[in-house]
């Protein structure tokens, strides 16, 4: 009797947990009509004014078209380049120091006349941040390998020829140098797995984007730099 009165109460309460009610709902066509632009426009206007007049600003004069194709990979050498000034400028190591970014990182290029602080942000659009990291005198081999296997990357400091990168100021008796990268590339992102033999790792709590704005200031006139520094 027990064991009847068990499945009773389990058979009625699947019953009850079965039971459902089905809804249907009419499908209905809303037209846009042709004030909500207007009215969406009215929402973010104060924003976007507000935004345009930083995005706008003019911080530089570019006197020639920038370019990332090779053999004339201008942009590269100018993203390089501005970090790597910046940043020996105000930063003094007594080992070699080269300046190494991934190309795919530089999403826009410059043309000629004004540069705005939003060309700057369409340049670099990520919060990625700047770092140095010393690198034990071994991983210049891996970063060779690395370079080999690929295509032109933003380099400062040094050069790459035949599977061989050069850096300025290096020498046979030194045992470390240091890469000045982004936190992103750090971390051995973009097959850059050489930065996993770090010894060391200082954050200058700088955006990479913000560096790249001071030296654009700092040059009045960009440095326009053709010259192809990977050659494969």
């Amino acid at each position: 009797m027990i064991r009847k009165s068990i499945i009773f109460f389990i058979g009625a309460g699947l019953l009850a947990c079965s039971s459902y009610k089905q809804s249907f709902v009419k499908p209905e066509l809303i037209a846009v009509k042709k004030n909500s632009n207007q009215h969406i426009d009215s929402l973010i206007y104060p924003y976007k004014d507000s935004m345009s007049k930083v995005m706008d600003i003019v911080i530089a004069n570019s006197l020639q078209n920038f370019g990332t194709a090779r053999p004339s990979i201008s942009m590269n050498n100018w993203v390089s380049d501005a970090v790597f000034q910046n940043q020996i400028r105000q930063i003094k190591k007594s080992e070699a120091v080269i300046c190494l970014f991934n190309a795919g990182g530089i999403r826009s290029t410059f043309l000629k006349g004004s540069i705005t602080i939003g060309d700057i942000f369409k340049v670099m659009p990520f919060d990625n941040s700047l770092v140095w990291v010393q690198l034990p005198i071994s991983s210049k081999k891996e970063i060779e390998q690395f370079l080999t296997a690929g295509k032109s990357q933003p380099i400062s400091g040094g050069k790459y020829a035949n599977g061989n990168l050069t850096i300025d100021k290096l020498t046979s008796k030194d045992s470390l140098f240091w890469v000045i990268t982004s936190d992103y590339l750090s971390n051995g992102n973009d097959g850059m797995t050489f930065f996993n033999s770090k010894r060391k790792i200082e954050y200058t709590n700088k955006l990479l984007r913000d560096v790249l704005i001071e030296e654009a200031k700092y040059q009045k006139n960009l440095v326009f730099d053709s010259i192809n520094r990977m050659n494969f």
